[in-house]
């Protein structure tokens, strides 16, 4: 899974030509840590359809207060640049799919 900086967020989320789900996550966070797996499988499955990121809120803290996030983990979901959809918390991967089946 990539991950993303202040730095690359424009070119590697809001100019990708797929969706994109950003995983807002910090090594501290337990919840986060459970959902690597998660995510990992996540993209390998969905590759061809959604492009799964993660961002570190605590080395890139401009991205994450442009968005307003202060829980983790935050899920968003990007198309054609746009936050379109959000989610908080940690959750099953059937779930997640069932949430993301309306933005893929």
């Amino acid at each position: 899974m990539t991950e993303v900086t202040d730095a690359d967020f424009e070119a590697e989320v809001i100019g990708a030509r797929l969706p994109v789900l950003v995983e807002f996550t910090a090594d501290w966070c337990p919840p986060c840590r459970q959902m690597g797996p998660v995510l990992g499988a996540l993209a390998a499955e969905e590759g061809e359809r959604l492009k799964v990121v993660q961002l570190d809120v605590d080395t890139n803290p401009l991205t994450t207060n442009a968005y307003k996030v202060l829980s983790m983990p935050t899920f968003i979901v990007f198309r054609d640049g746009e936050p379109v959809k959000a989610m908080v918390g940690a959750r099953a991967k059937r779930r997640l799919l069932q949430e993301l089946a309306d933005v893929l």
